[in-house]
């Protein structure tokens, strides 16, 4: 780092938010103020990198100290997240030379970005733009996503407490229906996200602890969906039961690779728009047996449900975000801060780091082994995975029956370049 005064630090979110992403971000912060010597501003992006584009910087110190701690326990995004992919560096360079322009301005030499696999990929090439243009960047990744789905990380953070809602939905929407089961609703389907891995559908199964337990039937992105098996099966877990509980991936697909739901629009990353899953197979069982029938989606409340965060997500969420900063500042560049487990029981992980270029744009689908034989429910092995990941409570204050949540008054620093109407 060059002489004079510290070099400051940008932290943006980015994609889809969850119950614990504000944790991360709680510990990039407190993390980085105990280097003074290292780090001298800390700016959060308004609306993820957007911010950095639009030079819309957060300076994070003249935010309430209560309101900073308050984080902890706040979920969504605290500082504002988007959906935007920077494109390739070749396709696009015009956006990474703004940012760029944007971090010599601001004097800003350390990148956080809190995010998945598409916000991997822009933190690699954020990095390189900066050795290319000579403006090297310490850039670290902090790992997030609800989907589980980052390579090298044991788990995401975010993943543990939707793991932990969905289960929890599951069970007691089960006693519901079999309370009612023998004189009105015989079906329930509840969609949750997923769009190539299983592993929120997956963890559905943990409500599963006796034999003829809810969920009956999990549908998975990674096992084709045979609309025939899928039928009787649920026939057979009504006859036997009296009722049949299904969790669906919204990224369920036929052999062929036709999805069950979806639709020609895209978002900003050109993911399919994915929804209408539980309702189309609601349509099926009725056509095919007649049952009455209830669904739902878990959609946004999954990963909102900060009430009912897993209190070992939140302890990792923090620990990555507090681990990337100590990695920058030891000069590490390109990298994500991982979970390793190291013990099944008792539960005991480490962290560890993996470079982004290995990262970006991949996937890690859930194991075969994670499969039960007839591809509609895990085995004891997936369930020895999830289990540690939902363990503890880690409930908000309450007030007047509602839980306290933060709100930030996003103070920006003055601008020092021309506004760029490009963004």
């Amino acid at each position: 780092m060059p002489s004079g005064p510290a070099p400051n630090a940008f932290y943006a979110q980015s994609g889809g938010v969850t119950a614990v992403i504000n944790a991360s971000a709680l510990g990039v912060i407190e993390t980085a103020a105990q280097y003074p010597d290292k780090i001298g501003r800390i700016y959060a992006g308004k609306n993820g990198i957007l911010g950095a584009l639009r030079e819309e910087l957060i300076d994070v110190a003249l935010e309430a100290p209560n309101v900073i701690s308050g984080l902890m326990t706040t979920p969504s995004g605290a500082f504002g997240s988007c959906r935007y992919k920077l494109k390739g560096i070749n396709e696009s360079r015009a956006e990474y030379e703004r940012l760029i322009e944007v971090f010599k301005a601001h004097n800003i030499r350390y990148f956080f970005y809190n995010g998945g696999g598409d916000s991997a990929d822009t933190c690699q090439k954020v990095s390189e733009i900066g050795r290319t243009m000579g403006f090297p960047l310490q850039a670290i990744h902090v790992p997030k996503t609800i989907d589980n789905d980052l390579p090298f990380t044991d788990n995401c953070p975010g993943f543990g407490s939707v793991a932990k809602y969905v289960a929890l939905s599951t069970q007691e929407a089960a006693m519901d229906i079999a309370s009612m089961c023998a004189t009105s609703t015989k079906v329930f389907i509840l969609e949750v996200m997923g769009r190539h891995a299983g592993w929120i559908a997956g963890a559905a199964g943990l409500a599963a602890q006796s034999c003829g337990d809810a969920p009956h039937i999990i549908l998975f992105p990674e096992i084709a969906f045979d609309e025939a098996r899928f039928l009787a099966k649920v026939k057979e877990t009504v006859d036997n039961y009296g009722f049949c509980v299904i969790v669906a991936s919204e990224g369920t697909q036929t052999a062929d690779g036709q999805l069950l739901s979806g639709s020609t629009s895209r978002d900003a990353f050109g993911h399919v728009q994915l929804g209408g899953l539980a309702p189309k197979l609601a349509d099926l069982i009725k056509q095919a047996h007649g049952y009455k029938y209830h669904w739902a989606v878990a959609d946004y409340l999954q990963r909102a449900a900060r009430h009912i965060a897993s209190q070992t997500d939140l302890d990792q969420a923090f620990a990555l975000g507090k681990a990337a900063v100590s990695l920058a500042v030891e000069g590490h560049n390109a990298i994500m801060p991982t979970i390793q487990r190291t013990s099944d029981e008792p539960y005991q992980w480490t962290i560890g780091t993996a470079p982004l270029d290995e990262v970006a744009n991949q996937e890690k689908m859930m194991p075969k082994s994670f499969f039960s034989d007839d591809g509609f429910g895990i085995t004891p092995e997936a369930r020895r995975y999830f289990e540690p990941l939902i363990v503890g409570e880690a409930y908000p204050s309450y007030d007047k029956g509602l839980p306290v949540y933060v709100t930030l008054a996003k103070h920006l620093v003055d601008k020092k370049l021309p506004v760029d109407e490009r963004w």
